[in-house]
């Protein structure tokens, strides 16, 4: 087959010159290369440009095809990525209309095509527009914080704004245009299935062909190692044993080893070749009756393990900029804060392969969404059949991976529908057409198409048909009592989900995230500009409430922006840890959201430039593999290790309470042993008497230690909200040592320094620890990388820049 990808593109639209771009571009990225428009992100430039999406667009294009181009018995035109009402015209001739970016167009063009010259036009409509015309012809309710009428257009819906996404509607090609040629049958699906035994897995590879063909096809399956089998398809299957496999495991489990499987089609004297990467494992969700109702929990390889990650949305709003190195450092990101997991929610798009790719590589499972989220539906027939045509090729897409643990029908619409949404005069409709999608549809295909991946109608459900969603002891739970009920984050100790797929706390981004698209003058929280960079209704009054009842009120603008982290940070460890400790009823927590797609104040732990926040950091040390974690009640402190590891943990904690000047009180040592795959209480202490009324001034210093006595896990807990506690300034110093790309940081400080924050005016690093704790004399010593090897460690020196807990109301210098 031959595969010529169509790259240069020029923009035609009205207002503008025509403009160049490569693909994959789009309206909105063509226009920006050539600086037409501000950036959209920069201040409120949003505004200014968001109605382009209402002008219509077109992209062309012009290719040679040669005289044996022609002589192929099949030419197609192939859209991978279609974004998303768009006419397409072979030399002025109307081959067909697309209506949907979710799956592929694909058009015959052998008898189209001439030789030499041949110009393609792919006019865009304003997906703004249709989306309005449709809404008054049939109104189906949406999203209050996106356009009105994203539920007619299967078109990522975050894209027409969301509550931490603009409103930037695009057009163009978020993926390659492609012309593929070729004589005979091609190679449409395989299909893998794997059965496991003791020390041996059955491979079955079924391969479908677009046509009968005299020719031969063979099956190669290359182990890690470099060993190969070759086998022969017979009628379209081909089987092979795999004894003593290197099984697959999510990350902290085990390996994560990866297996080539490629198909040989030989016919006319030409191969074709299809090839797939696959993990050897079993992997699907248990939902077993228990004590407490249902369990919810993945499986994998005949193992129970706890569910540890976030919510993933798009990295971009402008998806012709996403790359695979891009996503590789965000998955990279996952892997290195003990992520096992990751959630790609229903309002966006289906991810590049790419992202798919990176998560058999790092370890991480996937809960992929459908792509279906907060918005009702409309069941008509051409609805149903667009939207089965791109079920059907996505499964297929997607279902060979090793990290795919999961598809669910949408997101939060079944907890929706059930509660009435959309009115009381459509409500049976309503529900009429939810069931045929979520239950009857999406599920027949994935049992088709994907029989090894388990199905779940919708995120949160308790298994389907409105049968209480969102319950706590069945299925899978949103939480949001604590964010958006205004109710304090201690909340969630008071609830045991069984799974909880999500729940968030919003903070500011890094300083130099504001000041890529904020001015001097914008530094206030209810400016402007920083309102615009704030989806979510109120958010910046929620964090400033939420900040009073723990913080002392900041002194600056910066200072504020650092206790929104913290205070973020704070929320999801404390509802992690909860969940963590109970173990086994509770087998999930998936905190929203992992990314932003643009520089905004978010729920993100990670923002929009790859900066970590507090929270992710937080992250690192919540989701470690062994974690000590401390539950306090008064005075009384509950110490508990949850040890998420294949074998067992022997060590031993170590309690110590301090005063801010580090003087020890009291000190306690625990030998523990810790079984495989656990949670276990160690302690139980009152600190009452040992206190001695010094509530705001000592603290406990909680450490776990393995059998070589080195720290695996640890923190410190105050007795009292943190705006209390009698912090002093701890005169924070630092060593930094290295070059190339590494340097060490020797972090010391002459009390209790509580948060630690480490940063860099301009450069940025990626480091082992950060919004640590100092809590003895000892030095905290943390690693530090970029990519950048002209970095010296006397630029770093001079760049510097620290605080802590008792900066917050500390006037800056």
């Amino acid at each position: 087959m031959i595969d010529q990808e169509l790259n240069i593109w020029t923009l035609h639209m009205d207002g503008f010159p025509p403009l160049t771009g490569c693909a994959p571009c789009s309206m909105y990225s063509v226009l920006l290369e050539h600086h037409q428009i501000p950036d959209p992100f920069d201040r409120d430039n949003e505004d200014r440009v968001r109605e382009l999406s209402r002008r219509d667009c077109a992209f062309t294009t012009e290719f040679a095809v040669t005289q044996a181009d022609l002589k192929h018995e099949h030419v197609v035109l192939h859209f991978d990525g279609l974004d998303t009402l768009a006419d397409v015209y072979l030399n002025e001739y109307l081959l067909g209309s697309a209506d949907n970016m979710h799956r592929s167009w694909e058009f015959d063009v052998r008898t189209l095509l001439r030789e030499g010259k041949n110009t393609l036009r792919v006019a865009f409509h304003s997906p703004l527009n249709e989306m309005e015309r449709r809404q008054k012809a049939h109104y189906i309710q949406g999203d209050v914080n996106s356009s009105n009428g994203i539920a007619h257009l299967r078109k990522a819906y975050c894209m027409s704004g969301w509550d931490w996404a603009p409103t930037l509607s695009d057009m163009g090609f978020f993926r390659p245009v492609r012309l593929l040629m070729w004589n005979g049958a091609r190679i449409t699906d395989l299909l893998i299935r794997q059965q496991h035994t003791t020390d041996c897995v059955a491979l079955c590879a079924s391969l479908t062909l677009s046509e009968p063909t005299d020719g031969t096809a063979e099956l190669e399956i290359i182990a890690p190692d470099g060993h190969m089998q070759r086998v022969p398809f017979v009628n379209g299957v081909a089987e092979s044993n795999i004894d003593h496999p290197q099984l697959w495991w999510p990350n902290g489990l085990g390996d994560h080893p990866l297996y080539t499987v490629r198909v040989l089609l030989h016919q006319q004297g030409e191969e074709e070749r299809c090839e797939k990467r696959i993990g050897l494992r079993t992997l699907t969700v248990s939902r077993a009756k228990d004590e407490y109702g249902e369990e919810f929990c993945f499986v994998v390889n005949g193992v129970r393990f706890f569910a540890m990650g976030a919510d993933y949305i798009p990295e971009d709003s402008i998806l012709a900029r996403l790359n695979r190195s891009r996503t590789e450092t965000l998955i990279r990101s996952c892997a290195d804060a003990h992520f096992n997991s990751l959630r790609v929610w229903g309002g966006a798009f289906y991810p590049h392969d790419w992202f798919f790719d990176l998560c058999d590589e790092y370890g991480l499972v996937v809960w992929q969404d459908f792509m279906f989220a907060c918005a009702n539906v409309w069941m008509n027939d051409a609805f149903a059949a667009n939207v089965r045509e791109e079920a059907v090729e996505n499964v297929r897409r997607l279902r060979h991976h090793a990290s795919l643990g999961l598809l669910c029908g949408n997101n939060e619409m079944e907890l929706f529908v059930a509660d009435g949404w959309g009115g009381k005069a459509h409500e049976d409709e309503i529900k009429a057409d939810y069931l045929k999608l979520y239950e009857t549809l999406l599920p027949e295909i994935c049992a088709e198409y994907a029989p090894d991946v388990f199905y779940w109608p919708a995120s949160p459900s308790s298994g389907g048909h409105f049968d209480h969603p969102n319950d706590e002891n069945r299925g899978d739970v949103h939480y949001w009592g604590a964010w958006h009920g205004s109710i304090p984050f201690e909340s969630y100790r008071q609830y045991y989900f069984r799974f909880c797929s999500e729940f968030g706390f919003e903070s500011f981004p890094n300083m130099k995230t504001i000041e890529s698209f904020a001015r001097p003058e914008d530094m206030n929280p209810f400016s402007w500009v920083m309102e615009k960079h704030q989806k979510c209704k109120g958010g910046n009054t929620k964090i400033l409430t939420y900040l009073a009842d723990k913080y002392l009120y900041p002194d600056s603008f910066a200072h504020l922006v650092y206790a929104s982290q913290l205070l973020q940070a704070d929320a999801i460890r404390y509802g992690v840890e909860h969940f963590r400790r109970y173990r086994g009823r509770c087998m999930g927590a998936i905190y929203w959201q992992l990314n932003d797609c643009w520089p905004v104040a978010s729920w993100a732990s990670v923002d929009y430039f790859g900066r970590w926040k507090a929270l992710h950091y937080a992250a690192k040390r919540f989701f470690a593999p062994v974690l000590l974690s401390a539950h306090e009640d008064g005075n009384r402190v509950v110490m508990n290790v949850s040890n998420e590891q294949r074998v067992p943990f022997s060590g031993e904690v170590r309690l110590t309470l301090r005063q801010a000047d580090f003087t020890v009180i009291t000190e306690k040592r625990i030998p523990v042993c810790a079984a495989a795959m656990s949670a276990l209480d160690v302690d139980d202490t009152d600190y009452t008497a040992a206190l001695n009324g010094r509530e705001r001034s000592c603290y406990l210093d909680y450490a776990l230690l393995d059998a070589a006595g080195a720290r695996v896990s640890g923190g410190t807990l105050l007795f009292t909200r943190p705006k209390y506690f009698c912090f002093a300034d701890p005169q924070l110093t630092a060593q930094i040592s290295g070059g190339d790309g590494r340097f060490t940081i020797t972090v010391s400080a002459d009390c209790y320094a509580r948060a630690v924050d480490v940063d860099f005016a301009q450069t940025d690093l990626r480091l082992s620890d950060n919004f640590f704790d100092i809590p003895s004399a000892v030095p905290v010593v943390i690693t530090a990388e970029t990519a950048d090897r002209s970095v010296t460690a006397e630029q770093l020196r001079r760049e510097l820049e620290m605080q802590s807990t008792w900066s917050i109301a500390v006037p800056e210098k």
